[in-house]
C-alpha cells in the first residue's frame, strides 16, 4: 500500500455517464482524501485531462460515443505515463486480458470490492510518483540548486528535454537548439549555462536576425578605434564579452555567409579578430545556438556553411511547439498569471475554469511567448480575480458566441428591438407599434413584459402623456 502522505489530496478522473454510479465513487474516493474530477463522457474526461491532468484515471468502459478503451487508446497516446483502471458490468476474462495487454493498469467488474479499487488506485499512485513527469511537475530544480527554475512544465515530454539538456550541459559541446518562434529557446539555453560549469561566467545572447548585417560583424567580434567611420571609440565583441561563458547566438539561420567563415574559425581556433584589427585574441566561449529555420535546406540552397553546421550541431535539441505539451498550459498559464499580477499589482488569482478550458484548447501559433501575451493582456484588463472567458477569448481574437437557448435568444432579440424602436420614436408607442405592424394593446404588453417605459425614451422631458 502507498503511505498516507503519498496519495492524499492525490488527483484521481473519474469517468461515468451513470450519475448514481459517478456519485457513489466520487464520495469513496473523497473520504479516503483524493481530489476528485467528474466527466461523464470521454470527450469530457480528455477535456479534463487537457485542462487539469490527473495522477489516476478511473473509467467505466460502457460510456456514450467513445468508450472507455477507446479513451484509454487516447490516453496512451499523448500520456503514457497517466495510469487508467477500467470498470464494467459487462467484463469478462478475454475482455480483461485484451485491456491489460494493451497497457491498461487494471481492470474491475462490477459489482466490485470498494477496497479493491482503492488498493488499484494506491498501487497506480505508487507507480505514477515515480515516473519523471511528476518529479518535475511545476517546475524542474536539478539536484544542485535552480538551475532549471525557469522552465515550468508537468509534460513527460519536456521532463525528459530538460533531464538531456542537463547531461549536455556538464560538457563544453556546441549545442543547437531547434524549435519554432516562441517555444522557448533562449529560456532552455540560460538553463544549460547556468547547470554547466561555467555558470559563473556570463552568459551573452544575441539574435542574429534582429541586427542589421553591417553592424552584426561588429557586435560580435568588436572593432578598433577608427576600424571604420564612426568607430571613435574601440568595441569589445559580443564574443568577448562572453570569455568563460556562455555564448548564445539565436536564429543563426540568418547570419550572413561572411559573418559564418568568422564564426567558424572562432570555433575551430578558439581566437577572435575584432574589426580593424591586425591580430587575434584568445577567447574561451561554449556556444549555443538556435534557430527555427531547416538548416539542412539552407545548406542545400548554398546559404549555409556545411562546415559551420556540423561544429554547431555537435548536440541537437528539440523544443516542441506548445499545442504538443498541452499539459504544460494549465501551469505556465498560472505562473505567469503570478509574474503579470506582480507587475500590475492586481489581486488576480487566475483563470475561470472555461478561461482555463480555451486555453488548454487554442492553437497557439505563437507559442510560449504567444501564451504570456494572452495572459498579460487578459490581466491587464480584468476587473475580477478569476479572469474569465471573454477575456481570454478577447485576447486569442477568437469570436465570442454565447450557447443561448431559443427562448433565450427570441427574449434578446425581443428587448433590443423594443429598445431600438423606441428610439426612433422618441418614445412614441403609437408610431413605434405602426412600424412594428403591431396593435398597441399588443405592443403595450411587450413593453410591460420586459419593463420598458415610453418615458425612459422621450427627449422633451415629457413623462406623463402617452403620444
Amino acid at each position: 500500500m502507498i503511505t498516507e502522505s503519498a496519495s492524499a489530496g492525490a488527483h484521481v478522473l473519474v469517468v461515468d455517464d451513470d450519475p448514481d454510479i459517478l456519485r457513489l465513487l466520487t464520495m469513496r474516493l473523497r473520504a479516503r482524501g483524493f481530489r476528485i474530477t467528474q466527466a461523464a463522457s470521454a470527450e469530457e474526461g480528455l477535456a479534463r485531462i487537457a485542462v487539469d491532468p490527473p495522477r489516476v484515471v478511473v473509467s467505466d468502459v460502457r460510456l456514450p460515443g467513445r468508450d472507455g478503451l477507446a479513451l484509454f487508446e487516447e490516453i496512451r497516446t499523448t500520456r503514457p505515463t497517466l495510469p487508467v483502471i477500467l470498470l464494467t458490468a459487462h467484463g469478462n476474462i478475454p475482455d480483461a486480458v485484451d485491456a491489460t495487454s494493451r497497457g491498461v493498469f487494471g481492470y474491475l467488474t462490477k459489482p466490485f470490492d470498494s477496497q479493491v479499487l482503492l488498493e488499484k488506485i494506491d498501487q497506480a499512485l505508487q507507480l505514477s510518483a515515480g515516473s519523471a513527469a511528476d518529479e518535475a511537475a511545476g517546475s524542474a530544480i536539478d539536484s544542485a540548486g535552480s538551475a532549471w527554475s525557469d522552465m515550468v512544465f508537468r509534460s513527460s515530454r519536456m521532463a525528459e528535454l530538460v533531464a538531456e539538456a542537463g547531461m549536455v550541459a556538464a560538457s563544453d559541446a556546441s549545442i543547437l537548439i531547434r524549435g519554432e518562434s516562441g517555444t522557448g529557446k533562449e529560456v532552455l539555453a540560460r538553463g544549460i549555462h547556468r547547470a554547466s560549469p561555467r555558470a559563473k561566467g556570463p552568459f551573452v545572447a544575441i539574435n542574429c536576425g534582429a541586427i542589421p548585417e553591417q553592424l552584426l560583424e561588429s557586435e560580435l567580434f568588436g572593432h578598433v578605434k577608427g576600424a571604420f567611420t564612426g568607430a571613435g571609440n574601440a568595441r569589445v565583441g559580443l564574443v568577448q564579452a562572453a570569455n568563460g561563458g556562455t555564448l548564445f547566438l539565436d536564429e543563426i539561420g540568418d547570419m550572413p555567409l561572411a559573418l559564418q567563415v568568422k564564426l567558424l574559425r572562432v570555433l575551430q581556433e578558439r581566437v577572435v579578430r575584432p574589426v580593424g584589427a591586425t591580430r587575434a585574441e584568445p577567447v574561451d566561449v561554449r556556444l549555443i545556438s538556435a534557430t527555427h529555420r531547416d538548416l539542412e535546406a539552407a545548406m542545400a540552397q548554398g546559404l549555409f556553411r556545411e562546415d559551420l553546421y556540423y561544429r554547431l550541431d555537435v548536440v541537437s535539441l528539440m523544443l516542441p511547439r506548445l499545442d504538443e505539451r498541452r499539459e504544460d498550459i494549465p501551469v505556465l498559464a498560472a505562473h505567469f498569471v503570478q509574474l503579470v499580477a506582480d507587475k500590475y499589482g492586481k489581486p488576480i488569482s487566475g483563470f475561470a475554469p472555461e478561461a482555463l478550458e480555451a486555453l488548454a484548447t487554442a492553437a497557439w501559433p505563437g507559442n510560449v511567448r504567444q501564451l504570456y501575451n494572452v495572459v498579460e493582456q487578459s490581466c491587464a484588463l480584468t476587473s475580477t480575480p478569476l479572469i474569465p472567458l471573454a477575456l481570454v477569448q478577447r485576447a486569442l481574437r477568437v469570436p465570442t458566441m454565447e450557447a443561448l437557448s431559443y427562448s433565450e435568444a427570441k427574449q434578446r432579440f425581443e428587448r433590443n428591438y423594443l429598445v431600438q424602436l423606441l428610439k426612433l420614436t422618441d418614445g412614441s408607442v403609437a408610431d413605434a407599434a405602426r412600424l412594428a405592424e403591431r396593435n398597441r394593446t399588443e405592443f403595450y404588453r411587450l413593453l410591460q413584459k420586459y419593463d420598458l417605459t415610453p418615458a425612459m425614451f422621450r427627449s422633451d422631458g415629457n413623462v406623463t402623456g402617452e403620444r
